[in-house]
């Protein structure tokens, strides 16, 4: 009782002071408030446009997204598209419909690249860079929470960064979110996809986690964000349609008593094996961060697609060695797309680390939002425009942006002329003042004969060869050019666009082809403004990379073409650089 009577002694002595001041006063707002709410409000609505509610081709909400180009690209869950189709359909706050179709998945990262068409000019998100988000900004979380946005206007909610750097265990049996940002602002089911921003409106993350382990289907207070970083490092590879991986270093680390991150074990068929790591070195750095835990080490490594070439730090007995180290798969050829098939077999579509108990009743996200705008009697109706962005093949999710892709890179190449087949190539080149260097390469050989020596490769079965010392491999890479120049992408088994990587693990971007054929790989390298800028060529895939770079200077005979310098490289150290003198396409 007597605490009563202080509370209401102290209500009192309140409505005293208020009354004291003039009206005006006491309901007066801090301008900086006033300032801030304008800001905040002016923010969202620059923002809200690009924000889309993804729905399945019949009108069932799964989902949300962001779009992240004016031609359509929408950046999603893998779990949401997986929910969605093939085939869906996205939403804007203009209160239209649009048309949608899946490109590429990340099943490990949880990420979906999908294209909306119907315009040109869709309203776009602006990249943000997530490493320099800090715990304690404010975010947005924008999206279809609970299919909420029957009108296509999507929900805002308003948090800060709770965490930076989070490592999330996989749900289900792949999805496993590295590096992720952790937010207070409320993500439930249906906000999946959906963007996280910053405070100035910039996109920093794709939300798609919860922890609803304890309280089941609403917000815990705890949602996870992919950063955006890491999908900037995928962007190009889930551009190419395909089922993309993430990336491992060959290598597993443990923690010693004294904290230092050590090797555990190795395969000897890694390139960081290669690259000299053995059992035991301390792992100082790992693609420029500095190694404090195993944690750590998880969470940069999730980061990258398979392929991807970093810089690795280690000492061994006091002394430090920096190597470039590129990184292969985590999963073996088909597995991956099998496991993709196998998690799209299951229960539907919901938000990682959400319990899906059996018999669970159906909930508001379970029923249509919307009437389906392409369905008629149940069936599913496609524009033709949709149905020929989709080409179906085992490997990938969608193989029509694989084609897209390889048909302008190709045109790159096809620039070079038109090299008649079953010709000689003569090449005359000097290395560092060496002249008289001659190259001799057609379908069944590739030779080299320079003053006293001469080194022979033979195209029969198997392989019969002699190679200049120290530049193994670079015979075969000559001959694989020459089948590209002459025959093009149809004389490789396969052939592929990948995506785009830093050239040599550290330079400028550059698009990637890959061809294979007869257990040898090879990697075209394209830069952004049209140029061959060089190739990568592995026999095996577990043998040293022969690695050529071509300089700009081009030297021509008729209307034929071919680069001047060739600077090669074996297992990342160069061994020679070759200066073209004059060539002849003959029999």
């Amino acid at each position: 009782m007597w605490n009563q009577k202080l509370l209401f002694t102290g209500f009192v002595a309140m409505l005293v002071v208020a009354g004291a001041a003039s009206q005006e006063e006491v309901w007066a707002v801090d301008e900086n408030v006033l300032r801030a709410e304008s800001e905040r409000i002016e923010v969202l609505e620059k923002i809200s446009p690009c924000v889309v509610a993804i729905h399945d081709a019949q009108g069932v909400g799964v989902g949300s997204g962001v779009l992240i180009s004016p031609d359509g690209y929408v950046l999603t869950n893998y779990h949401v598209s997986s929910g969605a189709g093939d085939f869906m359909q996205g939403g804007l706050n203009d209160g239209h419909l649009y048309e949608a179709v899946v490109v590429g998945i990340d099943p490990v990262g949880d990420v979906a690249l999908v294209k909306m068409i119907g315009r040109d000019d869709f309203p776009t998100a602006t990249l943000g860079d997530s490493d320099l988000v800090k715990i304690g900004d404010w975010c947005y979380a924008i999206g279809n929470p609970l299919n909420l946005a029957s009108d296509l206007s999507p929900t805002v909610t308003y948090g800060i960064v709770s965490g930076t750097h989070r490592y999330q265990y996989p749900a289900g049996t792949i999805l496993e979110y590295t590096d992720c940002l952790q937010t207070d602002a409320s993500i439930n089911p249906g906000n999946s996809g959906g963007p996280l921003f910053n405070s100035l409106g910039e996109l920093i993350g794709i939300n798609g986690r919860g922890s609803f382990e304890k309280r089941g289907r609403v917000n815990s207070g705890a949602g996870y964000a992919i950063s955006i970083n890491q999908i900037k490092y995928f962007i190009d590879h889930l551009r190419s349609g395909r089922i993309v991986d993430h990336a491992t270093l060959g290598a597993t680390v443990g923690s010693d008593s004294d904290g230092a991150v050590r090797i555990t074990g190795i395969l000897e068929s890694s390139e960081a094996y290669r690259r000299g790591l053995r059992i035991g070195d301390e792992l100082i750095s790992f693609a420029g961060r500095s190694m404090g835990s195993v944690n750590q080490f998880k969470n940069v490594l999730g980061i990258y697609p398979k392929g991807w070439m970093v810089p690795v730090i280690f000492r061994r007995d006091g002394r430090k060695s920096e190597v470039m180290v590129r990184l292969q798969g985590v999963h073996g050829s088909g597995e991956l797309e099998a496991m993709v098939q196998q998690e799209q077999q299951g229960p539907g579509p919901k938000l990682p680390g959400e319990p899906m108990p059996e018999n669970q009743p159906p909930s508001e996200t379970d029923e249509p939002a919307i009437d389906g705008k392409y369905s008629q009697n149940g069936a599913i109706v496609l524009s033709e425009e949709i149905q020929k962005l989709f080409v179906k093949k085992a490997g990938y999710s969608n193989y029509y942006f694989n084609e897209t892709a390889q048909r302008r890179l190709i045109e790159i190449i096809e620039n070079f002329g038109d090299f008649p087949d079953a010709k000689t190539w003569k090449l005359t080149a000097a290395s560092e003042g060496v002249g008289g260097i001659q190259f001799g390469v057609n379908d069944e050989k590739s030779a080299m004969v320079m003053p006293g020596q001469q080194f022979l490769m033979m195209f029969d079965n198997p392989f019969t060869y002699a190679e200049p010392p120290n530049s193994e491999g670079f015979l075969l890479a000559l001959h694989q050019y020459r089948m590209m120049m002459t025959l093009g992408k149809n004389w490789f088994s396969e052939c592929y666009y990948l995506g785009s990587e830093p050239l040599n693990g550290r330079g400028q971007t550059v698009d990637v082809l890959v061809t294979e054929r007869s257990g040898i790989i090879s990697r075209w390298l394209f830069s952004r403004d049209g140029r061959l800028t060089g190739l990568d060529v592995q026999r095996g895939g577990y043998e040293e990379t022969c690695s050529v770079r071509f300089g700009v200077d081009q030297i021509t005979s008729g209307k034929l073409s071919m680069p001047r310098i060739w600077t090669i490289s074996i297992g990342g150290s160069e061994v020679a650089e070759f200066s073209l003198l004059s060539m002849e396409v003959g029999q």
